[in-house]
């Protein structure tokens, strides 16, 4: 069951040819139509096989998606949030595309920042006034 290309991003589209899907039956609600219809979807996309991703590419997304990794190294999302089959696919999809596109968006590295000469003076201005209010209280009480 070939999928259309997934857009992650508008830099990479995960390849289509490398989604795999299979469906089967769901729990939760639905009654007797839980029993008799397979809407619970799960999604496998073979990132190592993607020429579109980069081996350091691919190691953030095998750390980002270490707990869904499977035995052949494919990336498993399953949903089940809905009674359609349709829909769960799509959720699927969504998902997979949110983890891929959180794993491949660069980090921002953290500025050093220093507080500025008003708010220190905030602080010590706050600090001396609760000093002052606690040993007022340990005088008034000897």
């Amino acid at each position: 069951m070939s999928e259309p290309d997934l857009l992650v991003s508008p830099k990479f589209s995960a390849q289509g040819a490398l989604l795999t899907w299979e469906s089967s039956r769901s729990s939760g609600p639905g009654g007797q139509n839980v029993n008799k219809v397979e809407t619970k979807i799960d999604l496998r996309y073979a990132f190592e096989e993607d020429p579109g991703l980069r081996d350091h590419e691919k190691a953030l997304v095998r750390a980002a998606a270490r707990t869904r990794l499977d035995a052949s190294g494919c990336i498993q999302v399953v949903s089940q949030r809905t009674r359609d089959r349709k829909k769960n696919l799509e959720d699927a999809r969504e998902k997979l595309a949110a983890l891929l596109l959180v794993a491949l968006t660069p980090k921002v590295p953290r500025k050093k920042t220093k507080p500025s000469r008003g708010a220190i003076a905030r602080r010590l201005g706050d600090k001396r006034a609760t000093s002052e209010k606690k040993a007022a209280r340990r005088t008034g009480s000897d």
